[in-house]
């Protein structure tokens, strides 16, 4: 189904174009192997680096993109259509470098953006622990003051990247109980004390290492604390909703690629002398997942472009991620119905977009987070 976009400039326009040009030819015909190896392609992205992808809503100054949040999430989109995993790379990136992006010092952004932003550092998000996820406010990894830094001591859980990431966005506990005794540390991969555990064995996404973090004294120089003491919670809330918005995307690009087979699928194969497509249940399932794609797509840029106008977008987008993942589990499922037992084998690609799906209604906040969040906010 082809994709009518709207976007702000001509520029914009070609950026996406050669987004879709690189996941086309160097993404799509990669993604089969690489999940079967569960190996995760450190090299292609570091080539979406070297081709500015990573940091495409960043400052232009510091080596970012200088692209609006609608047209981050539209190339978000095309990348997620042909390799989610390679999509949740650039989302977890971009959560990475969120803090010192907009909390750092200038000295800091000078120091340490170029590098982030430049393509070839990758960054992991390190804030869950095993009895603290969407209960940020209960972390309970411990960040001493020391004479020359602070000393980290703590595990943290559902790490991305965890054993391949070149920094690690840290938040631990500076100061009391609560959200305000949170601050928000970058700490070298390389740093003396960082253990990265066994990889996680997860229902998908094979291609993406997920796994805890240990952090057993693990000094860090004072001038990597992002913000003041006590800022890490406001950090962490603002990087999720941008990381919201992102898995919304992906969750757009996933049921589409998901749909878009079924289609075809449905077009090619007959049954009793006709095109399967041309049955009422049939048809009538496609036509339901393309609105319920497009609707997706239009509440997740409608947050972006409040985000964009530098306006509240917190409640639109826990719309947007909850909306949109709910969308992407039913389309893929209806997508492995629409090939039946076709469906069910791993010769066609809708059984592997049903078990990404099922991620994206718990990262970022599991949708019945969102739903709490969302129903706080009417009042």
């Amino acid at each position: 189904m082809k994709v009518q976009r709207i976007l702000p400039t001509e520029e914009s326009a070609e950026l996406l174009g050669l987004v879709r040009e690189i996941a086309a030819g160097e993404l799509a015909p990669r993604v089969a192997d690489f999940e079967a190896a569960h190996e995760f392609p450190r090299e292609i992205v570091r080539t979406l680096g070297k081709a500015g992808l990573l940091s495409l809503p960043y400052p232009e100054e510091y080596g970012g993109g200088g692209q609006p949040y609608e047209v981050y999430l539209q190339a978000l989109e095309e990348i997620a259509y042909h390799w989610f995993a390679v999509a949740e790379a650039v989302n977890v990136h971009n959560l990475a470098c969120f803090g010192t992006a907009t909390y750092g010092t200038r000295a800091q952004r000078e120091e340490l953006l170029p590098d982030m932003l430049g393509g070839e550092l990758l960054g992991a998000y390190c804030l869950s622990e095993a009895e603290a996820g969407s209960d940020v406010a209960s972390l309970s990894t411990q960040v001493v003051r020391e004479e020359d830094g602070y000393r980290i001591t703590g595990t943290k859980s559902w790490v991305t990247h965890a054993g391949h990431a070149d920094f690690y966005n840290v938040f631990g506990r500076t100061g009391g109980p609560g959200a305000r005794g949170l601050s928000c540390l970058v700490v070298p991969g390389s740093a003396p004390g960082l253990v990265v555990h066994a990889k996680e064995r997860k229902l998908g996404v094979w291609s993406s290492p997920t796994a805890q973090v240990g952090f057993e004294d693990v000094r860090v120089p004072a001038q990597r604390l992002i913000g003041r003491e006590g800022k890490g919670f406001l950090i962490a809330m603002g990087a999720l909703d941008c990381g919201r918005l992102g898995i919304a995307a992906c969750a757009v690009g996933i049921a589409q690629a998901a749909a878009d087979y079924a289609v075809r699928y449905a077009k090619e194969r007959r049954q009793f002398g006709q095109r399967v497509i041309s049955f009422q249940g049939v048809g009538f399932m496609l036509a339901d997942m393309a609105t319920q794609i497009a609707a997706a797509r239009a509440l997740t840029l409608a947050a972006a472009r409040l985000k964009d106008a530098g306006r509240p977008y917190s409640l639109e987008a826990a719309k947007a991620k909850l909306f949109a993942t709910d969308m992407a589990m039913k389309v893929t499922t209806d997508a492995v119905q629409v090939l039946g037992g076709a469906g069910y084998v791993a010769d066609h690609p809708v059984e592997r977009w049903m078990r990404e799906a099922k991620l994206l209604q718990i990262v970022e906040g599991t949708n019945q987070i969102q739903r709490m969040v969302i129903s706080q906010g009417l009042g």
